[in-house]
């Protein structure tokens, strides 16, 4: 369901249905349901016109509370974090946008991230407030983001990604484990683990494939070229960690590096994992079209490899 509100400082405004139960009214549901956002707040969106129903109607702290209806809001854009790299575009026509996303910047608004995100500056950037991604990537991985501009051919490209006609190529920089011979073929079931932002191997049937071959060693390292058959969430780095080759400065699926701790990864340390080639043929006019990032990742000859050794 499309927004009625319009998109706001570069953020559309948050959607959220509403469940069946039996509540005073939407605004007594609104303050359990999101117990970390102050009541004052919640006057303060209502008072000011800044809660709506799916036609635009702006709704008041009288409304009733109606089991299957969608209330639209604006959230405040609250003090951030400022991440201190930029993305780049690197292709624009009348249909799509391809951004070179830099590591540590999210894709779309999620957590404490509003602002300092992927889409919300390239709405504010180029004006276009109907720009949607048609896949993500992580905060933590630097590279390539498909953007859709027009709503009439937004599910056309989408296809692309749902019906694996898209070609994604990522890099990455791992040790390498001496009992593996490559190229190989990695499968396995990947389910939600603990905590709920990360994944983990399970027993069921393999629902998840990456392909990786070896471009590259030196002293103890890889280089190599991943094609990820399905797009699983965390994917890449799940399967790396289970074939004892953690991705450099994964802080999630991490190996013990010596003289590194957790909370020592910053952003003179970024995850080693680099979306960067996307290929496919363009659904509306079949012809080839093929991207590639401007971004690298660590030299296999960096001093700093040779110092974790």
């Amino acid at each position: 369901m499309k927004s009625p509100l319009p998109v706001r400082h570069g953020v559309g405004a948050s959607r959220h249905g509403l469940p069946p139960g039996q509540w005073p009214n939407l605004f007594a549901y609104l303050l359990q349901r999101f117990p970390g956002v102050a009541e004052a707040e919640w006057r303060h969106r209502f008072l000011n016109g800044l809660v709506c129903d799916e036609t635009g109607q702006a709704l008041t702290l009288n409304s009733p509370y109606q089991a299957g209806r969608v209330v639209f809001y604006y959230r405040d854009l609250p003090p951030e974090p400022v991440i201190p790299f930029a993305a780049n575009i690197l292709f624009e026509d009348d249909h799509l946008l391809v951004a070179d996303k830099p590591h540590f910047l999210p894709v779309t608004p999620a957590g404490r991230f509003l602002s300092e995100t992927l889409l919300t500056r390239l709405r504010r950037e180029t004006g276009i407030d109907d720009l949607v991604p048609l896949h993500r990537i992580d905060r933590e991985t630097a590279g390539l983001v498909l953007f859709s501009k027009r709503p009439v051919s937004r599910e056309q490209y989408s296809a692309l990604f749902r019906e694996r006609r898209i070609n994604k190529v990522y890099e990455v920089i791992a040790p390498l484990n001496p009992r593996l011979s490559f190229p190989l073929r990695y499968c396995s079931h990947l389910q939600a683990g603990t905590p709920f932002f990360r994944m983990e191997t399970g027993d069921g049937v393999a629902n998840s494939e990456t392909f990786i071959e070896l471009l590259m060693a030196q002293s103890g390292w890889g280089h190599f070229l991943v094609r990820p058959v399905t797009g699983r969430k965390h994917q890449i780095r799940v399967h790396f960690a289970a074939l004892d080759m953690p991705i450099l400065f994964d802080a999630i699926y991490p190996i013990v590096w010596p003289e590194i701790e957790a909370d020592q990864i910053t952003y003179d340390r970024p995850l080693q994992l680099l979306a960067s080639q996307l290929s496919f043929d363009d659904p509306l006019t079949g012809a080839p079209r093929s991207f590639k990032s401007e971004r690298q990742l660590l030299s296999l000859s960096d001093p700093l490899l040779a110092n974790l050794k």
